[in-house]
């Protein structure tokens, strides 16, 4: 019998079909779409996530970088967090998907053509996509389709706006080694050295307005920009999804799927990565239950970071002085940059 059943053969599924393989167990892998699979995606690795696809026998072209910088887009001014554990990478969605596919592979992982709708389970057995496992993996991504299915997605808290993300590659040099975060009134925008001749740029807003208006917020970047080439966008949001569970029965959550906060600290992929492993863990140990704690645990300091900024994101008096804080307190700023490296 299959060991795990893993809906969804993004990032998130295929770490955890990578770990599983590797764990020695029976992995399958269900995706509608074809290698790669490209999303809208800010393609920043920390360094924790680079470490981690290494331990998997993962590698991934693209840009290195050295940290965080922050900049205030009216001002200019600038906060700076490096990491002391070594690089993060800077790298296309579909270059991380296709590795991680082609990694897979090699160990054996079959990836079947299909998608998983209605999942039926008892104390012994799942079954979705035609098919039977001891366990079924959900790494379906931000809108999870088991999720929902099975009654599982909270409820978004009242009074917050939704938020988006827009991204965008151009054919320019990148003019940092580290990831610049733009600050506005309304928005941020992030850019993400991805080669030497490419960078990425996302920009993350509860507006719903078309990439160049958003980016005309940061006037010195969109200088910047304008006789670069830029690539279709492509979009997400919106972003915060609540789960109320991440293991229910013989069905486990995994990535976007197991859910999500922002955006905000680039922490998306690292977390998928690594929470990959402890769940893999934990149902070869024979304890799929732990998996709630586990997750809750190593995602705590991404949740607890994440909420807090977002908060301050939305009062009128303190969004203004993120930067200029972050500024003043350097050693604060790469404590917290450190703190999910």
């Amino acid at each position: 019998m299959i060991d795990l059943l893993i809906a969804g053969g993004g990032p998130a599924g295929l770490a955890t079909a990578i770990h599983g393989a590797l764990a020695g167990l029976e992995v399958v892998v269900v995706e509608p779409r074809p290698t790669p699979i490209d999303k809208a995606c800010g393609e920043g690795l920390m360094p924790g996530g680079v470490r981690r696809l290494r331990d998997l026998g993962v590698t991934v072209a693209g840009q290195p970088f050295r940290g965080i910088r922050y900049v205030d887009g009216e001002s200019g001014r600038c906060a700076e967090g490096l990491f002391r554990s070594g690089p993060g990478l800077g790298a296309r969605r579909t270059e991380l998907q296709a590795a991680l596919a082609e990694r897979a592979a090699r160990l054996g992982v079959r990836v079947l053509p299909g998608r998983v709708d209605q999942v039926r389970q008892d104390v012994h057995q799942v079954s979705a996509a035609g098919l039977t496992a001891r366990y079924l993996v959900a790494a379906d991504g931000l809108h999870s389709p088991v999720r929902r299915g099975l009654g599982l997605s909270a409820p978004l808290a009242p009074r917050r706006p939704a938020r988006y993300g827009l991204r965008r590659h151009y054919a320019a040099p990148p003019w940092s080694d580290l990831v610049e975060v733009h600050w506005s009134a309304r928005c941020e925008a992030y850019v993400t050295p991805l080669a030497p001749d490419r960078i990425g740029v996302a920009v993350l807003t509860s507006d719903q307005a078309p990439f160049d208006v958003q980016l005309a917020r940061f006037p010195a970047l969109a200088a910047r920009l304008a006789a670069a080439e830029g690539t279709p966008v492509r979009g997400a949001g919106p972003l915060r999804q609540g789960a109320r569970v991440r293991v229910a029965g013989r069905v486990l959550f995994v990535g976007d799927a197991a859910g999500y906060v922002d955006a905000l600290t680039g922490e998306g992929l690292t977390l998928a990565v690594t929470a990959a492993g402890e769940l893999v863990r934990c149902v070869r140990a024979g304890r799929p239950q732990a998996y709630e704690q586990a997750w809750r645990d190593l995602s705590r300091n991404y949740r607890t970071l994440t909420a807090s900024l977002l908060w301050a994101r939305h009062q009128p008096r303190l969004a203004p002085r993120i930067v200029p804080l972050a500024a003043r307190l350097p050693r604060v700023f790469t404590g917290a940059v450190n703190l999910l490296a």
